[in-house]
């Protein structure tokens, strides 16, 4: 049964990139895979695909050298938690592994594709609208997603995680 959710590979990949967002509004430089992954208790062997997906996505890059790592390519401001799920697993939302606008339906439930489409809408505004300073700088504030604190939205992040079976 597929419900809507947040795998935990894009759980992991927030995680990483909010360690990022941090260190970049600090200052301090890259961080590593193994620092990423000591800090947030995550294994480094699932990270380092993670930090290949981002890459590949133009959202961090990788510095060489014994202080190296990985960093932003842009300020915590400029990406939104949807930028970096869409990175590591595709759209946000789906119908049978398709985009809900491709769903066609006949008869009693020929308006359904109607409501897949504004859950998409609604997964989209949250996350497009919440950057990753946003959940940094102030977990408290009220997200400019429709009135939606960042605090409820992670719960309902929590929630729906939970609610995934385990990947």
């Amino acid at each position: 049964m597929a419900t809507v959710g947040i795998s935990a590979r894009m759980e992991y990949a927030l995680r990483a990139m909010l360690l990022l967002a941090e260190a970049s509004t600090d200052k301090a430089g890259p961080l590593s895979i193994e620092a990423l992954a000591h800090r947030q208790n995550l294994p480094s062997t699932f990270l380092e695909p993670i930090a290949a997906d981002l890459k590949r996505a133009g959202l961090v890059h990788s510095v060489l050298g014994s202080k190296g790592g990985y960093q932003l390519t842009r300020e915590p401001t400029d990406i939104s938690l949807g930028d970096v799920l869409r990175a590591v697993d595709g759209p946000l939302v789906q119908v049978r592994s398709l985009p809900p606008e491709v769903s066609e339906y006949a008869g009693v439930a020929e308006h359904l594709s109607d409501v897949w489409a504004a859950v998409q809408e609604s997964v989209s505004r949250v996350l497009d609208r919440t950057s990753l300073h946003d959940v940094v700088a102030s977990p408290h504030r009220v997200a400019n997603s429709g009135g939606l604190p960042v605090v409820e939205q992670d719960v309902v992040l929590k929630f729906t995680a939970a609610a995934s079976p385990p990947q």
